[in-house]
């Protein structure tokens, strides 16, 4: 098992793309299938041994602390109704793991909901878990970062190809060949034209980092919008230390935006036996009706 027990989910984003149904729903709660993305995303962290787990929340997101808290009154009926699987469904997202919460007052960017949760970390190594990516793949990826973590002692980040003319919408790395599918990172690049990019590795949504990345935290200076870019602080960060990058290439939904969303739907929702085989039916009864 991995030394490193902590995660950290930031959940604070408003999530414009999803309006008016985030209004007042948490984005994080819109449901995949049967369960809410931040499920998904918890369970992932449980799964590779990180049972520690710090939601970094702002304002309107308190239906987030009560998804994994305790609903006596509905299991109380659920259990008298005999919808005993049901409660085992329930009673499972409130004892996933030791959750704890704070918020980000201000919303000063990535960079800054992480160094928010400096004080609950302290002194140990942690992952970054973004919600807006799903991981479809039993916990592999995290795992392996976990293990690439404790063997060289050194921050790792998830490394994603992606197509040319994509890679201006994520962070960028410049690797240097080391242990497949591990590599070096000489430098990281936040959204850079086509020109300017040096690969078309992009960083995703799942990080594992030693402390030190909070003293480079308090060395960035806002960029634009005012925000502390979490890009800005791993370069600090490969000044004065080794980064890993992990490449990988299957599992990731992108729920950030919509027709990810709906393809995170559909896909999880057929990976399921109780309900694939309607869903494949259903999909291929539309697009006979649709003539498509």
């Amino acid at each position: 098992m991995s030394k490193v027990r902590k995660a950290v989910i930031p959940a604070a984003v408003l999530g414009t793309r999803f309006l008016p149904a985030t209004k007042t729903l948490p984005k994080e709660m819109l449901p995949l299938v049967d369960k809410p993305a931040i499920q998904y995303v918890v369970e992932e962290a449980v799964a590779a041994g990180l049972t520690d787990i710090l939601i970094i929340t702002g304002r309107n997101k308190r239906s987030i602390e009560d998804h994994f808290d305790r609903n006596f009154e509905l299991e109380y009926y659920l259990d008298r109704d005999g919808k005993h699987e049901m409660l085992k469904d329930v009673e499972a997202s409130s004892n996933l793991a030791d959750i704890h919460y704070v918020r980000q007052r201000d919303p000063l960017g990535l960079g800054h909901a992480v160094s928010v949760a400096r004080e609950h970390v302290g002194d140990e190594s942690f992952a970054v878990m973004l919600p807006d990516d799903i991981m479809a793949d039993g916990s592999m990826l995290l795992r392996s970062m976990l293990d690439h973590h404790d063997r060289y002692g050194r921050s790792v980040l998830a490394l994603l190809e992606v197509a040319a003319d994509e890679i201006s919408s994520y962070g960028c790395v410049e690797p240097i060949p080391f242990h497949e599918p591990l590599v070096e990172v000489r430098r990281i690049i936040e959204k850079p034209s086509l020109d300017e990019a040096p690969s078309n590795l992009a960083v995703f949504g799942r990080y594992v980092f030693t402390s030190d990345i909070f003293d480079a935290l308090d060395r960035i200076e806002p960029g634009r919008g005012g925000e502390l870019q979490l890009t800005d602080a791993i370069a600090l960060l490969l000044e004065d230390q080794t980064v890993y990058g992990r490449k990988f290439d299957e599992g990731r939904h992108d729920i950030g935006q919509k027709l990810g969303f709906l393809r995170a739907n559909i896909e999880l929702a057929l990976d399921r036996d109780d309900l694939g085989g309607d869903v494949a039916e259903m999909l291929r009864d539309i697009v006979r009706k649709r003539g498509l």
